[in-house]
């Protein structure tokens, strides 16, 4: 159930990144995220009150309620902002790709500081699944160009937030592993969303000087509160449930199959042409999985 949890997570950022590609297009990436993050943490506090979860906040060891804060300032904060920033740059089907090559540094961090075994078979399927994501991300033949300062620049913010993803599920792994049950688990993903709303609301006015974030239109205010709902709510819900019973190791390259999803859905909903380059990355992804999955 873990491997098929993080695959859930894995779709779930798929259609949270082309609900904020449609937002983005009407409002700059702080104040998508300002609102973004402070929108979702009340309905994420309107669940736990409803649910009847508000008294497993208060039993969180406390070392477990700061490696979930500092994980959402790094991860929430500087990486979701620079990841909206390259998707304004360079489109889903650029950044998208780019920025889930997280597990590549996840391998990385989990053997130096979580203790946890990186068999060959992971450290294999992890290396397949990026490059599956590379073939992916090369632009094709009658793309709409997008020009080389451009291009280079947005290539390098995404990357910079895959290095950050990278950190702050690793810490996020780290604290799921401290209470691994269920209602800890959504109850962790809470204080994380919390801990960086909380920061994101109070520095607005510095943040984002203009105060677009107070001039956005309603449909784009809704766009991004079900984004995040999907983005942070449910897929990283599924992340940290999938942390439960699998490995990092084994979890967070089967989460980054989000281009995978993103290149069905441009095949089903808008028509997009499949060549070989599409074709085989997708075949890639699959492998790099089932090699997680199964060896």
């Amino acid at each position: 159930m873990g491997e098929f949890a993080a695959l859930g997570a894995a779709v779930s950022w798929t259609v949270s990144a082309l609900l904020y590609r449609k937002a983005l297009s009407e409002t700059k990436p702080v104040s998508a995220n300002i609102v973004r993050l402070t929108l979702t943490s009340v309905v994420l506090l309107v669940f736990l009150v409803a649910a009847g979860l508000i008294g497993v906040l208060t039993r969180l060891p406390m070392n477990v309620v700061v490696l979930a804060g500092v994980s959402g300032v790094i991860g929430l904060g500087l990486g979701d902002t620079l990841y909206m920033v390259s998707l304004k740059m360079i489109g889903v089907a650029r950044a998208v790709p780019v920025t889930c090559t997280y597990p590549l540094f996840n391998l990385l961090w989990v053997a130096l500081f979580a203790g946890e075994p990186v068999t060959w078979s992971v450290a294999l399927g992890a290396v397949v699944i990026v490059l599956g994501v590379w073939l992916l991300s090369l632009e094709q033949k009658g793309e709409a160009g997008v020009q080389r300062k451009v291009l280079g620049k947005g290539l390098a913010v995404a990357l910079a937030t895959a290095l950050l993803w990278s950190v702050s599920i690793a810490m996020m792994g780290l604290a799921v592993k401290e209470t691994p049950n269920l209602d800890d688990a959504f109850a962790i993903n809470a204080v994380r969303v919390f801990t960086i709303a909380i920061s994101f609301a109070v520095s607005a006015p510095l943040l984002d000087r203009s105060l677009g974030f107070l001039k956005m239109r309603k449909r784009t205010v809704v766009t991004l509160i079900v984004g995040g709902i999907v983005a942070l709510g449910l897929g990283w819900f599924l992340l940290n449930y999938s942390f439960i019973d699998t490995p990092q190791s084994r979890a967070v390259p089967i989460s980054s199959a989000t281009p995978l999803f993103s290149t069905f859905a441009g095949v089903l909903l808008l028509h997009d042409k499949v060549n070989a380059k599409i074709a085989l990355g997708s075949m890639m992804i699959v492998a790099g999985i089932f090699m997680i999955f199964l060896i």
